[in-house]
């Protein structure tokens, strides 16, 4: 975990000239780019309009998907040259490999953007061809490590329930992210049996999501309240509960809006189970959400400091962007306008603390450096 919780450099080695060290080069960094890339997809979901939204967001989806292209350069070189620190991180060392759900979601949420926010600048075609691309790569990903990573806790990672925290959810939130991102695809794929297929396969992908999530949160929320967390660096982390919460509550209005011209019969009764279920789940959200603040505050006041953890202020919120602004769009209530818009803020406040903090911390050689 030396990436997660780097501590800051003596003085006199801060003066020094310092070298990237890709060693270090955990699968965690990839959590910049899913919160990079759900600030663009955030604000293309809003169901208001500022002046400038729509330049914002191609501006944080360019730096999103430059984001992806370094990053998995820099991982490649990562797995070529330091073979062992990348075997170590997956087989050997538990709380590093927990982040292995993070390059999935990448994808995933890069590929959306690509669709939703790229493709006024690149076209239509391109942007169809790019996410389909980034889908199918994303959701292989996910559900490699959606089983994978369980495994490794059963077979060979040494871990205890009593000791679990929220990163254990990554690995399965991932198909998650998978089926709230595929249903967007469905209008772009020839009518018939492939849009039948992907509805399908973004249905049984939720119902992994959701089901695994439904497994791994009581031992989440056991191991929280009988060991604490323990480090304040991880105190962030908390606000990865809400990213099940959110991205669920997405997913099933992103299905019952691409089904409606597949499956008309029972589109409605899908539109009505999603309202409902995004409620009561958006509630659960809400709720866990003022927990999580509290706790970072008091972090904060007690002296937590920049840790790479903080980009856990940014997807899960993002995931609760979407879901709240799908429930502002099928039901035309005012309250989840306001709501889907204050989370944008929220989310634009965590992205830029954890930015601002990130950069700070390469610049000053706190972060991957030698």
């Amino acid at each position: 975990m030396a990436t997660l919780l780097s501590p800051a450099p003596s003085p006199r080695a801060s003066t020094r000239a310092r070298r990237l060290d890709l060693a270090q080069l955990g699968p965690n960094w990839y959590a910049a780019v899913m919160g990079t890339a759900i600030v663009a997809n955030g604000a293309a979901a809003l169901p208001v309009r500022w002046p400038g939204l729509t330049g914002f967001a191609e501006l944080m989806w360019a730096l999103a998907l430059a984001g992806l292209l370094v990053l998995g350069a820099a991982r490649a070189v990562h797995h070529t040259r330091h073979r062992a620190a990348a075997r170590a991180h997956l087989l050997d060392d538990p709380a590093t490999a927990v982040f292995y759900g993070c390059p999935p979601m990448a994808l995933l949420s890069v590929g959306l953007g690509t669709l939703t926010v790229g493709s006024r600048v690149i076209g239509t075609g391109p942007a169809v061809a790019i996410d389909l691309a980034l889908w199918t790569a994303g959701t292989l990903f996910a559900l490699a490590v959606a089983a994978g990573i369980p495994y490794l806790m059963i077979t060979r990672h040494a871990v205890s329930p009593l000791t679990a925290n929220p990163t254990w959810l990554l690995p399965v939130v991932a198909p998650l992210v998978a089926s709230a991102t595929g249903p967007a695809l469905v209008p772009h794929l020839p009518a018939g049996a492939a849009r039948e297929t992907l509805l399908y396969a973004c249905a049984a992908l939720f119902g992994i999501g959701v089901l695994a999530t439904l497994a791994l949160l009581p031992v989440v929320l056991t191991g929280l309240v009988h060991s604490k967390l323990p480090a304040l660096a991880l105190t962030p982390t908390l606000f990865l509960v809400l990213g099940p919460l959110g991205q669920s509550t997405t997913a099933v209005h992103q299905l019952a809006d691409a089904a409606g011209p597949v499956f008309p019969g029972p589109a409605p009764a899908l539109r009505t189970l999603a309202e409902l279920f995004g409620v009561a789940v958006l509630g659960v959200a809400m709720l866990w959400l003022l927990l999580a603040v509290a706790a970072n505050l008091r972090a904060r006041r007690a002296g937590m400091g920049f840790a790479m953890t903080w980009w856990a202020f940014t997807f899960p919120v993002g995931t609760c962007v979407t879901g709240a602004a799908a429930l502002a769009r099928h039901t035309g209530f005012p309250g989840f306008t306001a709501l889907a818009a204050g989370l944008f803020a929220l989310l634009l406040a965590g992205w830029a603390l954890a930015a601002g903090g990130t950069a700070a911390a390469l610049a000053g050689g706190r972060l991957l450096a030698r």
